[in-house]
Parts: C-alpha cells; structure tokens; sequence
C-alpha cells in the first residue's frame, strides 16, 4: 500500500496500535514498557509498531540498549487534516440545511399553515 493516508487509517484502525499511539502521547516508552502495558508478546508488539512506523505515526531509535519509541505528530496531523476537510463540509451542509428549515418554518407562519 503506497498511499500514505489509507497506511494511516489502516494503522489507526487497530485499537492495540491506537493504544500504543495513547501510551507514547505523553512522551518515548521502551520496547520493553509497551509490552508490560499490553496483553501481547514483544514480537507481537514489534509487528504493531513495524505497521505504525510505516504509516509515519512512530519513529523509533537505539539509545544504548534500549530502543525508544516516539510519536510522530505529522502522520497524526495528516489524517486530521483530510478528516477537518470533510468535517467543514459537513458542517457547511447541515448549516445551509439548518437555514432552509427556518426559512421554510417562517414561510409556513407567514401563510398561516402553522
């Protein structure tokens, strides 16, 4: 999959990813502390983050023997700027919807059908 945006969606729809992501937001885990925090194995975590430093969500580094995973937040705002768009869109439509109904709800008082 080449498309960066549909890696990050594939990755975010994960909720042991989506938990990962929560557990590094306020600041690197060890390899190490994201496994005690999770249910899974260190190779199962490993293939979580490999999907997660793809999708450009994570990076990770070698400090002595320790390998720290940090977020990335331009995957993050990648993702929320193509949500954003369509969340303006939507709320452009309900507001033009909004209007029609109280014109029409005014137009009916007017001509006495209220």
């Amino acid at each position: 999959m080449s498309d960066p945006l549909s890696r990050t969606f594939l990755a975010l729809s994960d909720p042991t990813r989506r938990a990962i992501l929560a557990q590094i937001a306020d600041g690197a885990q060890s390899v190490t502390a994201l496994v005690a925090a999770s249910h899974l194995s260190q190779p199962g975590i490993s293939k979580h983050l490999k999907v997660l430093e793809e999708a450009g969500l994570i990076r990770r580094e070698r400090v002595a023997k320790t390998r720290p995973v940090h977020l990335e937040p331009e995957g993050l705002k990648r993702a929320g700027a193509w949500i954003d768009h369509y969340r303006q869109y939507w709320e452009g439509a309900f507001d033009r919807m909004d209007a029609l109904i109280t014109r029409l709800n005014e137009e009916a008082k007017k001509n006495g059908r209220q």
